[in-house]
């Protein structure tokens, strides 16, 4: 027997847009199973993302400027430090040694946040330009 599809099976429209509410629903589960640590810094992270998101920012450039990238960081670093020194009320001479053994670590966390919410920021950049040319 000859069955005919219906129109809508025969030519079936691509489902891009649920692959990316998929993605962007288990990027944020995976963020939801970050340390508490790293839940703390990563709206500071966010913040300075959305500030630089901008057309032709050099977040977008092919090859990112390290300087840029690391003044990034430097800012994100200060204002961490700033939220933790308001929360902060032991003794200033404790919380000294603990924000200099904890820097170091800070910005390293820091730093690997910011470029992989960089990666997925220039990812959608590229995707969103791709379809409308």
């Amino acid at each position: 027997m000859d069955y005919k599809l219906p129109y809508y099976m025969a030519y079936p429209m691509p489902f891009e847009y649920d692959d990316e509410r998929k993605e962007r629903q288990d990027m944020e589960y995976m963020k939801s199973l970050y340390p508490n640590a790293v839940k703390r810094i990563l709206p500071f992270v966010e913040d300075e993302c959305e500030r630089m998101e901008y057309e032709g920012s050099m977040i977008y450039d092919e090859y990112p400027d390290m300087l840029g990238i690391r003044l990034m960081c430097n800012r994100i670093c200060e204002r961490v430090e700033a939220m933790d020194r308001r929360e902060d009320i032991e003794d200033e001479l404790e919380m000294q040694q603990k924000r200099q053994n904890n820097r170091g670590n800070i910005r390293d966390i820091v730093e690997v946040l910011l470029l992989n919410e960089l990666m997925k920021r220039r990812n959608e950049h590229r995707r969103r330009r791709r379809r409308f040319y």
